[in-house]
């Protein structure tokens, strides 16, 4: 596909042949599957996708934030050409091999050393194996999560879930122990506090907890994403979660931080909880951090390693092609790509929040780096939520030849591939500019 520096769209959408695929994706796929508008690709360069119709989309999305390095980036490529010809699969969880122990080593220096590792395929794996850490090496039965909170949806991290009902009903009993606080939401603080005091508020609300229902010394582990990510790129109050913290090893509680979103880069520092200097007891990675390849990582503190051989085992985490995807995108990241997702990524909130005066109904830009949320009201005095303005701005960004998603139950987000360049972050914020004008 050749580069374009602004989309093409050749066709009413869907085009023909996606039109066909889409009619057989519904009769064949299952109905859990979710499509926020007919887009059906067939090959990507750079940050741009075309379709089965030759239309051409700058991506804005990366796959829900996986597509670090873009698409056919030639050094991905490489390590994955020159991996696969060596050996494809070989069962890490039975036999040891150089490319998994190389990307354990890097892993843990780059998230602060006194880390093992542990790999899956996904996101929820790597929920589903800090559970079992932290039951196996506490023996507390409860689970302190947040609203808005996305884990996962296997069954022990569907528990920890709660960014949409949806998720979990018809599945119950789930995991029990499991209990949620709200999420510190600037915008939409709960409990009626105001922006400055949502924090101490649900810092008040924990203690609370603690001293009517919740023993805190049967408390094993608190899950939290340091910037809430299906719940709608929320970025919480500055020192939040180092009080957290603070109030958590009083009582002996981990503080696992679910970076699958947020990590590998994306918000302009290699973990997002950097930006409080946090020092989590587990860390979770995924998404990104393969640069499409599936594959995630567990690493959790060295005195947390006392699980048995055999405890917890996989048959593809740690696939070495997977892993040489991975060692290729930690090189680009620090050789230049999150220096680029923080300039790019200020460079885009600056853009959205200049649009905010010519479109109010765009109630709050929020994020960090290339991890950017749209958040739309039906009024910005009461800053009601209004999905339906949401869902067609995505349509209409769609027809613009812009690739967004929904998150939250009124924002859209932003996160391309961390190659992104200037030039087409401003062509985003053209477009864009155009949808808004459009209403």
């Amino acid at each position: 596909m050749s580069q374009s520096k602004h989309p093409e769209i050749k066709t009413p959408l869907p085009g023909p042949k996606a039109q066909a695929i889409l009619e057989r994706d519904k009769a064949v796929l299952s109905t859990s599957y979710v499509r926020p508008y007919p887009f059906v690709p067939a090959r990507g360069e750079g940050v741009w996708l075309e379709d089965v119709d030759g239309n051409r989309f700058l991506d804005l999305m990366a796959g829900i934030a996986v597509n670090t390095t873009g698409y056919a980036h030639p050094r991905v490529l490489e390590a994955v050409s020159e991996q696969a010809a060596r050996f494809q699969h070989l069962c890490f969880s039975d036999f040891s091999s150089e490319p998994q122990v190389s990307l354990a080593e890097r892993l843990n220096k780059l998230s602060g050393g006194g880390f093992r590792v542990y790999f899956g395929n996904s996101g929820t794996e790597a929920v589903e194996a800090a559970i079992k850490v932290v039951r196996y090496h506490t023996h507390r039965p409860y689970i302190l999560a947040f609203t808005g909170a996305f884990h996962g949806r296997t069954l022990g991290s569907l528990a920890l879930t709660s960014s949409n009902s949806k998720y979990r009903k018809g599945f119950a009993p789930l995991l029990p122990g499991v209990v949620h606080v709200p999420y510190p939401h600037p915008y939409r603080p709960p409990f009626g506090a105001s922006p400055d005091e949502v924090g101490q508020v649900i810092l008040d609300y924990v203690k609370h907890l603690f001293r009517t229902k919740l023993p805190p010394e049967e408390v094993g582990a608190i899950f939290f994403e340091p910037i809430q990510g299906e719940g709608g790129y929320i970025v919480p109050p500055k020192g939040f979660f180092n009080e957290l913290s603070e109030l958590a090893r009083r009582y002996g509680i981990l503080m696992v931080a679910d970076e699958v979103q947020a990590g590998s880069g994306r918000t302009g520092r290699f973990l997002a909880s950097e930006y409080d200097g946090l020092d989590p007891d587990i860390v979770l990675l995924a998404k990104g951090m393969g640069s499409g390849y599936p594959i995630s990582a567990i690493l959790f503190k060295e005195e947390l390693s006392s699980w048995p051989p055999g405890a917890h085992g996989t048959t593809f985490g740690g696939n070495p092609v997977a892993a040489a995807a991975s060692m290729a995108t930690l090189d680009l990241l620090e050789e230049g790509l999150m220096a680029n997702a923080a300039s790019v990524g200020a460079r885009l909130m600056d853009g959205f929040r200049s649009l905010q005066a010519e479109f109010p109904r765009l109630g709050d830009v929020r994020g960090r780096g290339l991890m950017i949320g749209l958040d739309f009201v039906k009024d910005p005095q009461t800053r009601e939520e209004d999905a339906e303005l949401r869902d067609e701005v995505a349509r209409r960004a769609f027809e613009k030849g812009l690739l967004t998603l929904p998150a939250g139950p009124s924002t859209l987000r932003l996160s391309p591939p961390l190659i992104i360049s200037e030039a087409e972050a401003d062509l985003a914020l053209e477009l864009m500019g155009e949808v808004f004008k459009s209403f």
